[in-house]
């Protein structure tokens, strides 16, 4: 039996599924990117006149990402701590692991309680984001959702 979580405190999914679910003592978030949850709006894009993405901001990407992560954990009774593993999706590697690496060496600054990691490149995203989170969290079997 699993039990799945939804805020609005985080943006909607992009899909038919969950923010969350917990399976006993283990929550597996869906993906998150960087969107805002108020407007939709995706954090650090920047567009022309006629609505073309021309640029993104990789570092405001990453601190919404970590952002949208704490609000699921925080509605799923989870936190920040009890991450184990994340999965991160970055669509330009080579252009932005730099400054997303420096974003994550600030939110997790001790390797020794850090969440184990996974960095991919992919070629895109459904939406027009240059990050994605994929986390995995233990939780105690008395956390409970907000």
């Amino acid at each position: 039996m699993s039990d799945a979580i939804r805020t609005e405190t985080a943006p909607r999914p992009v899909g038919q599924y969950p923010h969350a679910r917990r399976v006993g003592d283990l929550l597996f978030l869906s993906g998150i990117g960087p969107r805002d949850a108020a407007s939709n709006a995706i954090v650090g894009n920047v567009h022309d006149a006629q609505g073309r993405l021309i640029s993104y901001d990789i570092d405001a990407q990453t601190r919404a990402v970590f952002a949208n992560v704490r609000s699921v954990l925080h509605a799923s009774g989870a936190r920040w701590e009890d991450l184990v593993d994340v999965t991160v999706y970055l669509t330009d590697m080579a252009h932005d692991f730099k400054a997303y690496n420096a974003v994550w060496a600030e939110y997790f600054p001790d390797i020794d309680t850090a969440p184990c990691r996974t960095t991919l490149g992919i070629t895109s995203l459904p939406t027009p984001i240059a990050i994605e989170l994929k986390c995995v969290a233990a939780l105690s079997r008395n956390t409970k959702p907000e």
